[in-house]
């Protein structure tokens, strides 16, 4: 698996950040914060593959274009970021040596925190 930072996602995150669409949630909140499968697969169908890549910082080069497999580090719930996904997101990044996501993470939260 090939991880690459999503450069789009990043500055789409920010965006949304500077414009108020963020909850600042905590850590743990994430695995309660996040779409369900079907939901996803919903707001992805409505949306298309573009806006979904959009709200991930990661993209499995491996991967084949147009998969759900493809994206990796979820920034949010489709409408808004969430600060839980973005700390969860840096330690996940970290912990398997995705430093340029990590680091992209780290940004994002200190966005939030400001």
């Amino acid at each position: 698996m090939t991880v690459k930072l999503n450069k789009d996602g990043v500055a789409h995150a920010e965006k949304l950040i500077r414009a108020g669409r963020v909850v600042r949630d905590e850590r743990d909140d994430w695995s309660e914060d996040s779409l369900a499968a079907k939901d996803e697969t919903a707001w992805l169908e409505k949306h298309g593959w573009e806006e979904f890549a959009a709200w991930h910082l990661g993209i499995d080069t491996d991967a084949n274009e147009e998969t759900k497999a493809r994206y990796e580090f979820p920034v949010g719930d489709y409408h808004r970021v969430h600060r839980c996904a973005i700390i969860s997101m840096e330690s996940r990044a970290a912990q398997y040596d995705h430093d340029d996501i990590a680091k992209a993470a780290k940004h994002l939260l200190e966005l939030i925190d400001a």
